[in-house]
């Protein structure tokens, strides 16, 4: 729409179809600015269209359809930016910690990556891949190429042997 024609012929869709847009999607949307940003976009959209429409009625007729789903699109997006946050308002709230309590969580956490770092490497590896990496016995045992009992027996001899360590120092149990 670069050419002289092409401005005065929007200039004209702009001032004909304007207001019946603007009282579609306020009708539909319940709220002026809003109403005004989407028409605001319709309007891009019609004037970044490569071809243009033989007549006034059929880009009113464009025009209408182009409003009506983004308002329509607005709504359901603010229905569910409404049910995320309503989702969100009913989950428990945590509890934020003391400074006290979170100096005590650090240095459980240190104890615990101390202990952790005591123990053999077979037995340190299929630990953190359970504990940390969330991966089954199954999934683990094909990443080690072990069998998935030797992955059991592993993890249970890993737990133990971290349990020991762990019971020689003070720590910190939320």
């Amino acid at each position: 729409m670069s050419t002289e024609g092409g401005q005065e012929s929007f200039e004209r869709v702009y001032k004909t179809v304007y207001p019946i847009l603007i009282r579609v999607t306020f009708h539909i949307t319940g709220d002026m600015a809003v109403a005004e940003d989407l028409c605001q976009e319709a309007f891009i959209r019609y004037y970044q269209r490569e071809i243009p429409f033989p007549s006034v009625d059929q880009a009113k007729y464009w025009l209408i359809r182009v409003v009506k789903n983004l308002s329509f699109n607005h709504e359901k997006r603010k229905g569910r930016e409404k049910r995320a946050h309503e989702r969100v308002l009913k989950e428990p709230q945590r509890e934020i910690d003391s400074g006290e309590v979170e100096v005590m969580k650090k240095e459980t956490f240190e104890i615990v990556k101390g202990a952790l770092y005591k123990l053999p490497h077979k037995l340190r590896t299929v630990l953190v891949l359970r504990e940390y990496g969330g991966l089954n016995y199954k999934e683990i045992a094909g990443i080690l190429k072990i069998t998935e009992g030797n992955v059991k027996v592993r993890v249970f001899r890993a737990r133990e042997q971290l349990s020991k360590l762990i019971d020689e120092e003070e720590v910190y149990v939320s």
